[in-house]
Formats: structure tokens, C-alpha cells, sequence
């Protein structure tokens, strides 16, 4: 078989505020590959299906000695993140050709991954699309079920406020509130969202964009949970609305990862008076201890429609830095997928 075009997202310069397409990131189609006789070296060669763009992927964007939880990217280098792939050939006992894998994929149209360990075949539920397994029945599902049992503490009839409620991460929390008796507060940046938001089963679901924050948790509050994926002004306001002895859960802070200015908290005296508890939230901390359950649980309330989802579909890896600045400017309309290739 002749050598064939594998495109691929290239990770061109880092960028000092939103990430540029085409300056940021580049569609690449210099590399070529023969899918019959591509050496493998023991590993295994998989065709992209869908990949995952996440809020966090621009904290991958940074100079290489700056520290963090994850990894940066590495300037002309391919991108990576979590993706759901099917094995083309394998050479190790692990994987079969024909499997669908889900794990760290390369932004690229082919790949042979240098640590298969990264890679799990996927169970899948029948009636799901495999895109639902990058999104609530993937990373983004799993850091809201794990923050949720670890942290949360619920008890029914609590309140909680769920910021970008209508995102993968945020929608899973409100309807796992819902399901344990909680009062939901949700918080969106569109109207279509805050729609969204009701139709999961929020108490009170409002744009914050248009409605100011602070007058809706004084009326609806005070919050015995906060759920936040924004940081800055509010998180400031929902510590000033909480409760005695309410959680915090720290899981994004997407209003400062695009070169804003750190934000002081004027607030924090109410960590002490309402003896408040703060827990930042990192996927991976929680794996050993709760996936397992989460993949007997999450998918089959997908599954049977008990939970909702979903999703803004990109077509194409070489819209892949148009998908990646449409997540970090807040213009998607639901979790953001990149379809790379159908089965």
C-alpha cells in the first residue's frame, strides 16, 4: 500500500493571550504514512475517531520550565489529549486489531502511541456514540463524579451553585445535585445554555453575562456547595454567599487562563467565620479510587436517558485550533468534540 497524508495539529508558538489557529496551532500534512508497513516496535497503530478539547489544554500552552500539573506542549511538536481511537494493527497482546481505545491520543489522523499503558479498550454501552466517551462518559464525566464523591458531602435539601452548568464537567454535577436532593443553582453564558441548564433539572438557571451573580445567590442562597470552573470574581462572590461549614471545590479557573491578571479574593474572610473548606480538584488524583464504579454507573444512566448530554461537534483535524479557541473563548455550545475520521 502506498504511503497515504497523515494530517496533524502542530503546537507552533506559545501564545501570550487566546490560542491563535494557524498561529498557535497549525494543520500540518508533511507526514506521510504506509499503513501496512509502518514499523510498529511493539506497539500499536490507531486511527483517530474523535478527540477531546478541554479548558485545561491552555495551560499545556506554556514555556516548558514553568511548572504545573500537567505537562506543556512542546513548540513544533503534536498535540495531544484524550481521544477515542480504533487499532488498525497491533504487534503486542494487549490490543487487537479492531479495538476501540480510548486514553492520550496524538492529534494526528494515524498514530503509534510510545506507551500503550495510556490506552484502555472501551466497553461500550450499545446505544452510545463513541464522542460521549471524550465527554460525559469520559475525563470531563469523571472529574465530576469524583470531585462529587469525594468532596461534596451532600445532603438533601442543601444548596449548590454550579458554575458553566451547561458545560460536560458542570451539566454531570447538576444532574448528580438533582439526583441526591440538592437545590441547584446554575450559572451559563447564554440563554440557549441557561435553557439547557433548566432541561437538566436546575432549580434556578440564569445567564451571568446578563443577570449579576451576587443578587441571585442573596436571594437564592446561602450555598452549602460550590462548584466552580471560573475562579476570579466568582468565586470571590460565592465564598461572600455561603453557608456555615460549606465545600468548595476548585475545578477550573477558565477566567485566567488566557493572560488575564491574577485576581485577589476580597472575600476570604469568610473561610474562617463560615469554617468553609476548600478542595482543588485534579482527575487523576481520584482514578485508583473511584473509576471502576464511575464506568458501572455514568454510561448506562447515558445510556438510558436518566442523564443528559451534549455535544458541539467539530468535523475535521484541521479545524482542530478553531475548536480548541472556541472552548477557551466560551463560544461553544455544548462539550467540544473534534471528529477526526468516521468509523
Amino acid at each position: 500500500m502506498a504511503p497515504i497524508t497523515n494530517g496533524r495539529l502542530i503546537f507552533k508558538e506559545i501564545p501570550t493571550g487566546y490560542p491563535i489557529p494557524g498561529q498557535t496551532t497549525a494543520y500540518d500534512t508533511s507526514s506521510h504514512i504506509d499503513l501496512e508497513t509502518e514499523p510498529l516496535n511493539g506497539s500499536i497503530l490507531v486511527k483517530t475517531l474523535v478527540l477531546s478539547v478541554d479548558p485545561y489544554l491552555r495551560g499545556k500552552m506554556r514555556a516548558p520550565e514553568r511548572e504545573s500539573y500537567t505537562p506543556p506542549f512542546f513548540v513544533n511538536e503534536v498535540l495531544y489529549n484524550y481521544g477515542v481511537g480504533k487499532v488498525i494493527r497491533s504487534e503486542t497482546s494487549a490490543f487487537r486489531a479492531g479495538d476501540y481505545v480510548y486514553g492520550i491520543l496524538d492529534f494526528a489522523e494515524y498514530f503509534i502511541p510510545k506507551d500503550i499503558t495510556k490506552l484502555e479498550v472501551i466497553a461500550k454501552e450499545p446505544t452510545l456514540p463513541y464522542s460521549v466517551y471524550v465527554g460525559a462518559a469520559g475525563m470531563p464525566g469523571q472529574t465530576s463524579y469524583y470531585g462529587w464523591k469525594e468532596y461534596a458531602k451532600a445532603k438533601a435539601g442543601e444548596v449548590i451553585f454550579v458554575t458553566t452548568a451547561a458545560g460536560p464537567v458542570g451539566s454531570i454535577v447538576v444532574q448528580l445535585a438533582k439526583q441526591d436532593g440538592l437545590k441547584v443553582i446554575a450559572s451559563a453564558g447564554t440563554d440557549e445554555k441557561v435553557k439547557f441548564c433548566k432541561e437538566i433539572g436546575a432549580d434556578v438557571a440564569f445567564n451571568y453575562k446578563t443577570t449579576n451573580t451576587a443578587d441571585v445567590l442573596a436571594k437564592e442562597g446561602p450555598i452549602d456547595i460550590y462548584w466552580d470552573n471560573v475562579g476570579g470574581p466568582t468565586l470571590e462572590t460565592a465564598i461572600a454567599n455561603t453557608a456555615l461549614r460549606a465545600r468548595i471545590i476548585i475545578c477550573g479557573y477558565i477566567s485566567q487562563y488566557n493572560g488575564e491578571e491574577d485576581y485577589g479574593i476580597k472575600s476570604m474572610k469568610n473561610v474562617l467565620s463560615n469554617r468553609l473548606s476548600i478542595n482543588g480538584l485534579l482527575v487523576f488524583d481520584h482514578q485508583d479510587r473511584y473509576k471502576d464504579e464511575f464506568y458501572k454507573v455514568i454510561p448506562k444512566k447515558l445510556a438510558s436517558g436518566e442523564f443528559i448530554y451534549t455535544e458541539d461537534i467539530t468535523r475535521g483535524l484541521e479545524k482542530g485550533g478553531e475548536a480548541i479557541l472556541e472552548v477557551q473563548k466560551g463560544v461553544n455550545t455544548a462539550k467540544k468534540i473534534i471528529v477526526v475520521a468516521d468509523d
